[in-house]
């Protein structure tokens, strides 16, 4: 498994000379017999909000481990821009079965389109977990790399989920700390101001993939089958500390959520829940 470490020394350190306006090729990563953690499951559970419980692995913790391959393609020659600022804009779970923390896990990561749009580049990362040839989880995340002259949406405006009931969720200042340790994503524009203000933040911003565990912890207790996908836009960005508050419109099928700031009028992340 590549060093995260190693790998944002690249990502940070790097000189890249900048896009040059071709689609990005398709890469492919792979590792087999990947083993888990149980530690550092533990601890992912406990700081997204999760019940660790029977060894049974967060369905969000399986991205940690990709993560790697996705920041070991972010470094090929290939990619020739740099990844700084780069914007999470979507990801995608398929959960076909629960699994225990003490299986090995083998991956698949693979970027497989990029699109020019009116924002800038946008590429969409596939990622597959197969556990004896099982696929038993896979993936797929969004990013977009501003190009100059791309332009800048409106402001989101939150979907129509009663918010009267909105449970609370208090982000601590140290929590980009805490979820970089369980994690290993040691990101410096989710764990130090100087860097956040780099790209125009006053505070530092909490990790687009927390607040989708984080909404994943909420809906646990409730799920109906082990089979699901949930599937989140990010919007505007969390700062730490804050409070923000979490809600969600319960149907047969199919769970609408969203976080939204303290009042209820900005949203941070909306997602969908279905199940398989």
């Amino acid at each position: 498994m590549p060093s995260l470490f190693s790998l944002y020394r690249k990502i940070f350190f790097a000189r890249k000379p900048g896009w040059d306006n071709k689609p990005l090729p398709f890469i492919r990563m792979s590792l087999d017999n990947v083993e888990l953690n149980r530690k550092k499951v533990v601890q992912y559970a406990q700081v997204c909000g999760f019940e660790f419980k029977d060894n049974i692995v967060p369905p969000t913790y399986l991205h940690v481990i990709m993560f790697r391959l996705h920041a070991a393609i972010f470094t090929q020659d290939s990619v020739t821009f740099p990844l700084l600022g780069m914007i999470h804009l979507k990801n995608k779970i398929h959960h076909y079965r629960n699994i225990n923390v003490s299986e090995k896990v083998n991956t698949i990561c693979e970027l497989v389109s990029s699109d020019l749009t009116d924002s800038g580049l946008e590429f969409v990362l596939h990622s597959k977990a197969f556990i004896d040839h099982e696929l038993v989880w896979e993936s797929t995340s969004t990013y977009l790399y501003r190009v100059e002259g791309g332009k800048r949406k409106r402001p989101p405006r939150a979907n129509s989920i009663d918010f009267s009931n909105a449970k609370p969720i208090v982000l601590s200042s140290d929590l980009g700390w805490k979820y970089a340790r369980a994690s290993d994503d040691y990101n410096l524009i989710h764990l130090h101001p100087m860097l956040s203000k780099r790209f125009g933040f006053e505070k530092v911003l909490a990790h687009g993939m927390w607040s989708k565990a984080c909404c994943m912890s909420k809906l646990s207790s409730n799920l109906k089958s082990e089979k699901f996908s949930i599937d989140v836009e990010f919007k505007l960005p969390i700062f730490m500390p804050s409070e923000i508050g979490f809600c969600q419109d319960v149907n047969e099928d199919l769970v609408v959520f969203e976080l939204r700031d303290k009042k209820g009028k900005r949203p941070h992340l909306s997602g969908t829940l279905t199940y398989l």
